[in-house]
């Protein structure tokens, strides 16, 4: 069972060529950092692709894919892909599963008529399969007629859900094992979303923030790009969210909205600063209920850089 309860991850972003994954990812593991993550969007790398690559060239590390479209695969594919990973590599894999991004979704023709739905039924089909079930589902989504895996996990792998909204949150608390919240994830949406999520047993949270070490200025217009319409739920809790979503109402561009964001309201939007404050904010989000505190390196900053700052974030927090 995948419950972390102090770790301190990476993510490769998107941006980074496949032929630096090998590298970047033993990196990652020889500074000691407790996971890495990597993500899948179209038309990126694929996640199930450089996900086996880092487990490949890695041997403690946990490797999670943060996250995999639901609509993208047939689940009794996708069943079939991490089934694989995860009897390569026991105990190591973490596999996220999304919404996906409607536009895209849109764009390869996979845009489902009930996104929860295709979520929920995913979830809960995939995990069936792994569990080593012959599955039959009929669902709005989902439709399989006596699946059963051939060669399903001996330690099945933790499935993550990468949602934000109420109910996606109400849909990962019963199907999923974990889940994931985007950036920005403060402490106040963490402890909002656990109370959506409801999950009665064990469920790990897994958060996902902007590193910014040194120089809370650096993560400013990083910080804008993340602010979309869509991440309203994940400020609501904080002080000065009514000023903050006001801004975000005005602005007319994302330059105009990074030029609006005060610095303490940066502070809160990001791991950044000096080492200890950036430790500090680690800590806090710890104390709220994320488990799992996964960095992530600003686009322009170079990932060789950003996986040592996050490194030596995680020292700190230790």
């Amino acid at each position: 069972m995948y419950t972390p309860t102090s770790s301190v991850g990476v993510r490769i972003n998107r941006e980074q060529p496949p032929s630096k994954l090998r590298d970047l990812a033993r990196q990652a593991e020889d500074a000691g950092l407790d996971e890495l993550w990597l993500v899948e969007d179209c038309f990126w790398a694929a996640g199930i692709a450089t996900v086996a690559t880092a487990l490949a060239v890695t041997s403690t590390i946990k490797v999670g894919v943060g996250v995999l479209p639901t609509v993208a695969r047939n689940p009794a594919i996708a069943a079939m892909e991490v089934a694989a990973l995860a009897e390569l590599h026991p105990d190591r894999l973490i596999a996220g599963f999304g919404h996906g991004v409607a536009s895209w979704m849109r764009q390869i023709g996979a845009y489902p008529a009930s996104p929860l739905a295709a979520l929920e039924e995913t979830l809960v089909a995939v995990r069936r399969l792994l569990a080593g079930e012959r599955v039959s589902m009929d669902g709005k989504h989902v439709h399989l007629d006596e699946v059963e895996l051939v060669f399903p996990p001996s330690s099945p792998p933790p499935l993550v859900a990468g949602v934000r909204r109420p109910k996606s949150l109400a849909v990962a608390g019963t199907a999923a094992d974990g889940t994931i919240l985007a950036e920005p994830a403060p402490p106040e949406y963490v402890r909002t979303a656990l109370e959506g999520i409801a999950a009665t047993g064990p469920h790990a949270l897994v958060t996902y923030n902007w590193l910014a070490l040194g120089d809370r200025e650096r993560a400013r217009k990083t910080v804008a790009e993340s602010l979309t319409p869509g991440s309203r739920v994940q400020v609501e809790g904080l002080p000065f969210a009514s000023e903050l979503l006001a801004l975000l109402d005005s602005a007319s561009t994302v330059d105009e909205l990074a030029a609006g964001l005060r610095p303490e309201w940066i502070d809160r939007l990001a791991i950044c600063g000096e080492l200890d404050e950036c430790a500090a904010a680690v800590r806090a989000l710890h104390e709220a209920g994320s488990g799992s505190v996964v960095l992530l390196p600003l686009p322009e900053e170079p990932p060789e850089q950003a996986i040592e700052d996050a490194a030596r974030v995680a020292a700190a927090v230790r």
